[in-house]
């Protein structure tokens, strides 16, 4: 792959010349910053996309994550043989439905391939989690100890990669832990779990006062992306970063903002070496992280 990135550069132009900055800027990152952020959005975890992720973290060419609900319905799912399979975006999403079929742009999942084995795996571990108040990073370590090494979550519980999750509760994830608790009042002496977003931010604190330099690399946007950036700007903002991103900036979007955005909140420093990428992430990521 880094033959490819050299390609990029000769091409000199466009985003073929961003990727390789991004490359540039992330061996540099990689090499130098403490604190190293990989955010992405849950839907990335629907392509093969999923186990090059994990191969990354495997690795620890990044120590915190930060991510969507979405992405642990799809990591699990596909961990309890969930099958995603190529199909189209322009498919009949009526016909789809009566079908028991979801569509993810061009991913079609069968229905209870999805919820239904989310909540299976979850609902396990409502006895062995209930009664403490965890942080989604703990959640996503518990859950992950009972994955394979080659989903997400697997991959970080070995390699000692936090989960962070701010948005736990806009999923499948989400609306199982609520089934435990349920469970819970239905049965006499049930411990009913609690999942306390205060201890997430109480370890970002730590992990971000307790870096010299601070590094993220971005594919998407919304919740997972400014969760990033927030805590960066009370550590003086981001040493190095890079955004891969096909929103554009000019509806007033967290998500289209470029990082030169982000050095007017102190999120970004001045100083720091950031690019932007316009383009799909499943085009860009697996050429950036196989190269490092």
């Amino acid at each position: 792959m880094r033959e490819v990135v050299e390609l990029f550069r000769r091409i000199g132009g466009f985003q073929a010349l961003h990727v390789a900055e991004a490359y540039d800027v992330l061996k540099e990152a990689v090499e130098r910053a403490d604190l190293r952020f990989l955010s992405f959005t849950g839907n990335l975890l629907a392509t093969g996309l999923r186990e090059i992720i994990a191969e990354a973290l495997g690795r620890r060419l990044f120590n915190v994550v930060v991510t969507t609900a979405g992405a642990l319905d799809h990591d699990i799912a596909k961990a309890m043989g969930a099958v995603y399979a190529p199909a189209s975006f322009d498919l009949d999403d009526v016909d789809l439905a009566r079908r028991g079929l979801h569509r993810l742009g061009n991913v079609v999942i069968k229905k209870e391939e999805y919820g239904p084995l989310v909540e299976k795996f979850v609902l396990r571990f409502c006895e062995r989690i209930g009664g403490r108040a965890l942080g989604t990073y703990e959640l996503a370590e518990e859950l992950g100890r009972e994955m394979p090494e080659s989903s997400v979550l697997g991959a970080a519980a070995r390699a000692g990669v936090k989960v962070f999750v701010p948005g736990i509760v806009d999923g499948a994830v989400g609306t199982a832990l609520l089934t435990c608790n349920d469970l819970a009042r239905a049965k006499r002496g049930g411990l009913r779990v609690q999942i306390d977003p205060l201890r997430d931010e109480e370890a970002l604190r730590e992990l971000v006062y307790g870096s010299r330099k601070l590094a993220a690399l971005i594919a998407g946007g919304g919740i997972s992306k400014h969760h990033v950036i927030w805590w960066a700007q009370f550590r003086g903002g981001l040493d190095y970063v890079v955004y891969i991103t096909t929103a554009v900036e000019y509806d007033g979007s967290l998500s289209g903002a470029r990082p030169r955005e982000a050095v007017s909140w102190g999120k970004v420093k001045p100083e720091a070496k950031s690019v932007y990428i316009y383009a799909d992430a499943t085009l860009v990521l697996p050429i950036l992280l196989k190269a490092l």
